[in-house]
């Protein structure tokens, strides 16, 4: 059901994977589109969870409209919108990876939800 709108960094995704299999557990929530389920932080999570195997991954269901939620880019001189992120991620299209950084203006709750739970 998720949908990534950004290419992963294969050696992040491997520190990613450390951090889960030391820890038993993954410590926070990814964080999702509610309306169309594009993956707006947490692409590394998401394929560490795949390399493992897992059927199931914690998120957090956002309403992007809501302008508690903005985005902007890791890269400096390049612009990202709501919209061209949703775009991507509903075409299948890839932006480069950290083309997207998304804040929130809320706390992202640490969850620490157990491997065995999301092996399903």
């Amino acid at each position: 059901m998720l949908k990534p709108h950004e290419m992963v960094e294969a050696g992040r995704v491997l520190e990613v994977l450390e951090w889960i299999l030391r820890d038993g557990f993954i410590r926070y929530p990814i964080l999702v589109d509610s309306k169309t389920m594009v993956i707006l932080d947490g692409h590394h999570r998401v394929e560490a969870a795949r390399m493992l195997g897992l059927k199931l991954i914690p998120a957090l269901l956002v309403d992007y409209d809501d302008e508690c939620v903005s985005v902007s880019s890791w890269r400096d001189g390049v612009h990202v919108s709501k919209d061209m992120v949703r775009l991507y991620g509903l075409k299948g299209l890839l932006m480069p990876p950290k083309t997207s950084r998304h804040r929130v203006c809320f706390e992202i709750p640490e969850v620490r939800v157990p491997l065995e739970v999301l092996r399903g």
